[in-house]
């Protein structure tokens, strides 16, 4: 049997003993998380460039040894290297991978320097984990239990520093927390491009704090807090509010705009405290904007719309789903769908539309200022879902003047509206009036208080579906909360007047309105809602190649030092 190795550009190294395939030049990091050994760290980020400050993540390095004389490897007896190793320890953060490196992370040594580093960090850091919110969450709280002494030598007083700084809008420092890793510094400098944060004095004494006359209000400064491996940067919004382990979190997507952030939604009995993002490399890396955090407060705005309605009365859901079939059968309809709806409701919304041999099919566009980042100009998460399930043949306009003129030659006498405020889209109230108007959505607006039927839906916290982003990236979202009662789910609504139309049985939950697609359109053949990974999946939209999309391309981005992912 051969020993060669396979030539895939691989290299060996050896960690605690055992041998590992990695990419030249990985993060040591990296690759000891690749077979399972996690070696400690505070300042080290996947995606950030490498400070080296913390120095918790110090390894005993070693390398192959030479003959001085005759530069030939020096062999033990039986044939294997001997390893010479260095004399002193090396940060794995700032160590890359090379050919024939030995390294050794639970030696007598490195546990010592473990033990110095926590207790050089625990010197003048508050003992206050019971009221810290970053309890359940602190990796210094972890690592000090794991790798600290478990008493301590230090008797002066601590040094007291700032406490409750306001950084920024949505972001509060206790400096006494801060372990000084310039996680946050970096991820301003690198990440969001606005070089605010910095430190001040020296030793003991040093300080984080914003630049004179900035402060740190950025759309993206809530990451510092996620990032933040302590207690030092918190959430204003989400401070205090509810300790993170009687939280659930469940898989989300943000829908501020088509650029598809993965996001968790923190949850308890039923309402959402916080959403933070989700790590999927080829869509958002490990970051998210400010603005898509605040999204769950929809759930429980004053405007919610939680009762079914039929000519401006309360109705039950059967008494109005009647009356918006009655009223849709009396067409020439219009359908007004929106980019806010999941893949699987603009599919149903397109076979609603067929039944009723819909005269006019549209969405609202959403067109915003991108930021290159992760908000892009297309403000709707789905409109290429919409072109995948055939509701719509191009790109939305803002504006319904098309619409307007047919209500005005009276070639519409009904309009089926969902998640859409046909006023802020161009029509007038004198047009609105000139039409029946059936609306399915979340919350109260003028074409709400218009309408002759209201069908009150779920938001997509209490819900499950799939978008369309703009790589044509099909990913999932989970229902996080339950539905307010009173609002039914959308695919209920629309699956209930979908039969309704047709005298036929409609799907009206996720897994039956999949089975209907993946057998009828030909970019999602093979697939199913429980087979999408959780990171999403590439679907065919080379049909719509041609089309002029705010964005063609993904906004995947390579930060300044970032490693090579290793592979065992």
């Amino acid at each position: 049997m051969s020993d060669a190795k396979p030539d895939d550009g691989l290299i060996s190294i050896n960690i605690d003993g055992q041998e590992v395939r990695c990419q030249p030049g990985a993060n040591i990091i990296e690759v000891a998380a690749s077979i399972g050994i996690e070696i400690p760290h505070y300042c080290y980020h996947p995606k950030l460039s490498v400070s080296g400050n913390c120095r918790m993540c110090l390894v005993q390095l070693g390398l192959p040894g030479k003959d001085r004389a005759t530069g030939q490897p020096m062999l033990n007896a039986d044939g294997t290297p001997i390893i010479q190793w260095f004399p002193g320890p090396a940060i794995a953060c700032g160590t890359k991978a090379s050919p024939g490196m030995h390294i050794r992370t639970d030696s007598d040594m490195v546990k010592q320097c473990r033990e110095g580093v926590t207790e050089f960090l625990l010197l003048n850091h508050p003992l206050d984990c019971p009221i810290c919110d970053q309890a359940g969450e602190c990796r210094l709280q972890e690592f000090s239990a794991e790798h600290g002494r478990g008493y301590s030598r230090f008797t002066e007083e601590k040094n007291v520093k700032p406490k409750r700084t306001v950084l920024g809008p949505r972001v509060m420092l206790d400096d006494e927390r801060c372990i000084l890793c310039s996680r946050c510094i970096r991820f301003c400098r690198e990440i969001a491009k606005d070089d605010v944060l910095g430190f001040t004095d020296r030793g003991s004494y040093t300080t984080l704090t914003c630049y004179p006359g900035r402060q740190l209000e950025n759309n993206y400064s809530l990451n510092t807090v996620d990032i933040c491996p302590v207690g030092a940067l918190t959430s204003r919004d989400f401070r205090f509010k509810m300790r993170v382990w009687f939280l659930k979190p469940t898989p989300s997507i943000d829908t501020e705009t088509s650029v598809g952030c993965n996001t968790e939604v923190w949850s308890r009995e039923g309402k959402i405290y916080r959403i933070t993002p989700r790590r999927n490399d080829e869509v958002n890396d490990t970051w998210m904007p400010d603005s898509g955090r605040e999204l769950y407060k929809q759930v429980e705005a004053e405007n919610r719309l939680k009762q079914a309605a039929v000519a401006g009365q309360p109705a039950s859901i059967e008494e109005a789903l009647a009356a918006a079939s009655k009223n849709l059968a009396d067409g020439p309809v219009a359908i007004v769908g929106s980019g806010r709806c999941s893949v699987e409701e603009q599919y149903l919304l397109k076979k609603l539309a067929d039944a009723l041999g819909a005269a006019s099919r549209q969405l609202v566009s959403r067109i915003g200022e991108g930021d290159g980042l992760l908000v892009s100009a297309d403000r709707n998460p789905n409109v290429r879902g919409a072109l995948l399930t055939g509701l719509i043949d191009d790109l939305p306009k803002q504006r319904l003047d098309d619409l307007a003129a047919r209500i005005d030659a009276g070639e519409v006498r009904t309009i089926f509206a969902v998640n859409e405020d046909l006023t802020a889209a161009g029509l007038s109230a004198e047009q609105l009036a000139k039409a029946t108007i059936v609306y399915l959505g979340t919350h109260a607006n003028a074409t709400s208080e218009a309408a002759a039927v209201v069908l009150p839906g779920l938001t997509v916290f209490e819900k499950s579906g799939t978008f369309v982003n703009q790589q044509f990236r099909l990913q999932k979202f989970h229902r996080a909360v339950p539905g307010v009662p009173g609002a039914r789910d959308d695919l209920f609504l629309l699956g209930s007047l979908l039969a309704n139309a047709t005298g036929s049985q409609a799907p009206t939950v996720v897994a039956s309105v999949w089975e209907a697609m993946a057998a009828e359109i030909g970019p999602f053949k093979g697939l199913s809602f429980a087979a999408i990974p959780d990171t999403g999946v590439l679907v065919d939209g080379s049909a719509f190649a041609g089309l002029p999309f705010v964005e063609g391309k993904s906004l995947h981005y390579e930060p300044a030092g970032m490693e090579a992912a290793a592979t065992s």
